[in-house]
């Protein structure tokens, strides 16, 4: 007599950054959000060498972080226009990240940001999951699923239009719209930084930026600032060494000497 096997059938195992869309096939919203994103990492990065020495961190631009499994797989992320995530590798298994998976990561990113092309209705809606319809392609607010479902410290709204900044922090259980400083900045305590907006040029694009400051109010430099500031040092010593070697020749010294 043959005894029967009781047959377990197990859910299948969450799926990872590998098995999920990088992408929910939406163009970008316009021609600032790239190198906007772009000088918010690359301004920040001598500081996150500082800050991680072990390199264990990551930066998002427009890609999507996973909060719950659905039907199609896009309806369960949502895709910050840049975020920082500190203390997670920066590959996953040697693999280039193809989006953030929270419920394989279990670390929400510190500080989230929208780029708003319209006036930020769509950034704020706070709209929750209990409200929302079961029709294709329905989904939460922006806002709620950042504020209650990935519970991302800090969360910062620019109108790219108007140069209006709001930034909002987590704080019992939501979100509170943070006050500006003096020099109308918001301070991101725990990375030591700034946050505000600056007037220049960049890319070949002069209007207001989204920018750093270090908590004494230095701007922090993109990689070609940087080279610039040490170009024209370079040239400022150089004239300097010009001048007192001619005031030796007046003298009658040979500055070679």
């Amino acid at each position: 007599m043959t005894q029967a096997t009781n047959q377990i059938d197990l859910p299948p195992p969450f799926p990872d950054h590998t098995q999920l869309p990088e992408s929910d096939g939406t163009f970008v919203k316009n021609f600032q959000n790239h190198p906007q994103s772009l000088i918010l990492t690359d301004s920040l990065g001598p500081l996150l060498q500082q800050l991680h020495a072990d390199g264990q961190y990551a930066i998002g631009q427009d890609c999507g972080i996973y909060w719950r499994e659905t039907e199609p797989p896009e309806r369960g992320a949502e895709a910050p226009d840049w975020f920082y995530v500190p203390n997670v590798p920066p590959l996953v298994n040697g693999e280039i990240r193809r989006s953030y998976v929270l419920w394989r990561e279990l670390m929400a990113p510190l500080i989230a940001l929208e780029f708003a092309s319209g006036n930020g209705e769509e950034e704020r809606d706070a709209t929750p999951l209990s409200r929302v319809s079961q029709t294709q392609g329905a989904k939460p607010g922006k806002f709620w699923v950042y504020e209650q479902i990935i519970r991302i410290p800090y969360y910062g709204i620019y109108e790219i239009r108007s140069g209006q900044l709001e930034v909002y922090h987590l704080q019992d259980f939501a979100y509170q719209k943070l006050e500006s400083n003096s020099q109308g900045r918001y301070p991101i305590s725990p990375l030591g930084v700034e946050l505000g907006v600056w007037e220049g040029s960049y890319f070949n694009q002069s209007q207001l930026w989204l920018r750093w400051w270090d908590d004494r109010g230095n701007l922090l430099l993109t990689g070609h600032e940087r080279a610039e500031v040490e170009r024209q040092r370079a040239e400022q010593a150089e004239a300097k060494a010009a001048q007192l070697a001619a005031r030796l020749r007046d003298l009658g010294i040979d500055p070679e000497v």
